[in-house]
C-alpha cells in the first residue's frame, strides 16, 4: 500500500478550495487553488443528490448550517436537505451570493489538472445517523459500511476518470471502511474529531495512509493550549506527529488560518496543512526568517 510520501516544507492544502477567499466547494474555487504552485492538495467535500449523485458541498442543508458562521449569508440561495433534493435543483444553486453554483463531484475533477491532488471528504451519505467521530464495536462495523457503500462506489466511480491522485477522509467510520472495500487503491485518512486516541485505532484498523488532527491537537504548540473542534486546552496526551511517523502515516492538519498557526505547525513537523486562505507560508517564511 502506497504511503503519502513526507516533504521538508508541508503540503499546502487548498480547504474548499481556499474558502477564505472564493466560495467554497465550488469549480471555480477549486480552479483558483489549483492554479497556484504552491497548491499541493484541494479538499472539498461530498454528499449524495436524491438521486445518489455525489455533489460537492459541505453543510447538510442547501441554506446552510444556521450555527455556522459565513458573515449572516446562507450558504446558497436554495433550501433544502442535500440528500432529498433534486440534482438540477442543487446545480442551480447560488453559493454564497456569486455566480458560482453547487458543483457535481465530476464536474470539479473535470475542471481540475491532475498535477494537482484531491482529498475528497466523504461528508454524508443521506443517512440520518452516521455516527460521526465515533470509534464502533465489531458488531456495528458491517451495518455501517454497508449504509455508506452505495454511495462510496458512486464516488468511487467518478474519481476513477481522474488522472491524479486521490485521498479519502472522512470523520465516519462506516465511510472509511466502505472507501477500503471499494476503492483499496485509494489513500484514506481518518478525520480526528474529539480523540486522539479514537483517532489512531481507526487508522490502525484500516491501516490508513493518513491521520488528520485538528490544529490545536498538536503536542508541544501553543495551539494546544486552545479550545477547538471539542479539544479542550489541555496538552494532548499523545504526540500525535511522532506517533503516526513511526507507524508510516502522514499527519495532515486542520484548518488553517493565520500564518502564525502555519509557522507553528510547520515547525512540529506535520506533513500537510489544510489552509482556509492562499500563501500562509509565504508570509511565514517573510516575517520569522
Amino acid at each position: 500500500m502506497r504511503r503519502l510520501e513526507y516533504m521538508s516544507d508541508p503540503a499546502l492544502i487548498a480547504h474548499r478550495g481556499y474558502a477564505g477567499v472564493a466560495p467554497e466547494n465550488t469549480v471555480g474555487a477549486a480552479v483558483a487553488a489549483a492554479s497556484r504552485e504552491d497548491t499541493a492538495m484541494i479538499e472539498l467535500d461530498v454528499q449524495p443528490a436524491a438521486c445518489g449523485t455525489p455533489v460537492v458541498i459541505h453543510d447538510e442543508r442547501l441554506e446552510g448550517d444556521p450555527s455556522r458562521s459565513r458573515d449572516g449569508r446562507p450558504l446558497t440561495d436554495a433550501e433544502g436537505l442535500i440528500w432529498e433534493t433534486d440534482l438540477d435543483d442543487i446545480q442551480s444553486a447560488s453559493v454564497l451570493g456569486t455566480e458560482e453554483t453547487v458543483p457535481t463531484l465530476a464536474d470539479v475533477l473535470a475542471a481540475v489538472p491532475d498535477s494537482v491532488s484531491v482529498n475528497v471528504e466523504l461528508k454524508h451519505c443521506g443517512a440520518s445517523d452516521l455516527r460521526f467521530g465515533e470509534s464502533l464495536d465489531s458488531n456495528e462495523r458491517s451495518e455501517r459500511r454497508a449504509l455508506w457503500t452505495p454511495f462510496v462506489e458512486r464516488v468511487v466511480a467518478e474519481c476513477d476518470a481522474f488522472d491524479g491522485d486521490i485521498l479519502f477522509s472522512s470523520f465516519c467510520e462506516g465511510a472509511l471502511a466502505a472507501a477500503r472495500d471499494v476503492g483499496p487503491e485509494y489513500d484514506i485518512a481518518v478525520l480526528v474529531w474529539d480523540a486522539l486516541e479514537s483517532g489512531l485505532e481507526l487508522t490502525r484498523r484500516y491501516d490508513c495512509e493518513a491521520i488528520h488532527p485538528p490544529r490545536n491537537a498538536i503536542a508541544g504548540l501553543p495551539l494546544a493550549g486552545t479550545e477547538y473542534a471539542e479539544f479542550d486546552s489541555e496538552e494532548p496526551a499523545v504526540d500525535i506527529v511522532e506517533t503516526a511517523h513511526e507507524e508510516g502515516r502522514a499527519v495532515n492538519v486542520w484548518t488553517v488560518v493565520t500564518w502564525v498557526q502555519y509557522d507553528q505547525l510547520a515547525a512540529a513537523g506535520v506533513d500537510g496543512i489544510i489552509a482556509e486562505y492562499p500563501g500562509l507560508q509565504h508570509a511565514a517564511g517573510v516575517l520569522t526568517r
